[in-house]
């Protein structure tokens, strides 16, 4: 067991580690996300426009079919229309067509429409990337993490449905490697990480493994070698969607929350932060301010932390906090905190030796 391949499928960015164990050699790459590479390709096909594929990361796609099927024809197969929403008619009522899928071979023959295929995972582009290390395409484990909001029942908020996940899983284990999921593994609900799942089949590989990137984030930002001194800490991952926060006991979660990015200000972080570790958040509070919510266990005692670090590509919103905040990288790298993680994750699951993530 020793050549491993991580990627952490982001909206702003997907990050690509190669780990070789046997020799302690690793290579990375953070390039362009594939919900920004591919809504500029369906941005260049011209005319009626065909898009097939899975669910992936929506966002730019979203917008860009939307207003695309102001101004031409626009049909994506009901498998690749979850992408913009899990609900069928709320596609529809942005004026796309939405089919089954057996019906996208026959409209392909007639060669009157532009087509696109769409997934968060790219075969071909990952080889070109990995080959560009200079090694082989070729795995003993592959992790991949991405954000997944679930599919919720009906009158469920999405953004509640999504936070219970995470609390549920960790009530009955409080440790953030307990939410990564063998390929088999992944419960029902998780409808954009099952896409992965199933296209990660095509990747030259003896096991793969799924985990989401929140979690994926607070573990590799754990792994700082700063990080690994202290016990008590706050743990903060400020990526491009999303914002989650976590207080640690040791490796043990006490208390989490998650919040949009682009709704947070510097002020209400550290008020976060410190309510976080003081067991004063509340959940509806959170829910309430547009978040996913807020998970506690146990206090820490805002007196009581020994370290307050912080990953992730917008982590800069907290370079003039009052709060002695020291920026975290694992492997070297801040952008390697969700690759870390599920390498970190995978190694606990098998029971493998520690490894030291400088």
């Amino acid at each position: 067991m020793s050549r491993y391949l991580l990627i952490d499928i982001g909206a702003g960015t997907m990050d690509v580690l190669y780990h070789d164990e046997e020799s302690g050699i690793h290579y990375k790459a953070v390039v362009r996300s594939p919900v920004i590479s591919l809504a500029e390709k369906i941005e260049a096909v011209k005319g009626k426009l065909l898009i097939t594929g899975v669910e992936m990361g929506g966002g730019p796609i979203s917008k860009v079919l939307s207003r695309r099927a102001r101004e031409a024809e626009v049909i994506m197969s009901s498998s690749s229309a979850a992408t913009i929403h899990h609900n069928l008619d709320r596609v529809r009522s942005l004026g796309i067509r939405v089919i089954e899928d057996h019906e996208v071979d026959d409209l392909l023959k007639k060669e009157e429409y532009g087509s696109l295929t769409i997934g968060d995972l790219e075969v071909d582009r990952l080889q070109n990337i990995v080959e560009g290390f200079g090694v082989p395409f070729d795995f003993d484990v592959v992790g991949i993490c991405a954000q997944d909001h679930g599919v919720p029942p009906d009158g469920v908020s999405h953004l509640d449905f999504r936070h219970n996940i995470f609390s549920i899983g960790l009530d009955e284990n409080p440790y953030p490697h307990n939410l990564l999921y063998k390929s088999n593994e992944l419960p029902a609900t998780f409808s954009r990480l099952t896409a992965i799942s199933n296209s990660a089949m095509a990747l030259p590989a003896k096991e793969i493994y799924i985990m989401d990137s929140g979690m994926a984030a607070i573990l590799g930002a754990s792994m700082d070698i700063r990080a690994r001194s202290n016990e008590k800490m706050l743990l903060l991952d400020v990526a491009t969607s999303h914002t989650l926060g976590a207080a640690l006991d040791g490796d043990e979660i006490a208390a989490f929350f998650e919040y949009h990015t682009h709704d947070i200000t510097l002020k209400r972080l550290e008020s976060l932060l410190v309510e976080l570790a003081e067991g004063k958040l509340k959940h509806e509070e959170i829910l309430a301010e547009g978040g996913h919510g807020a998970y506690h266990r146990k206090a820490l005692g805002f007196q009581n932390v020994e370290l307050i670090l912080a990953t992730g590509p917008k982590r800069g919103l907290m370079k003039e906090s009052r709060l002695p905040v020291v920026m975290g990288a694992p492997f070297g790298d801040n952008m390697m905190t969700g690759t870390v993680g599920i390498l970190e994750a995978i190694r606990r699951r098998k029971g493998l030796r520690s490894m030291q993530y400088l």
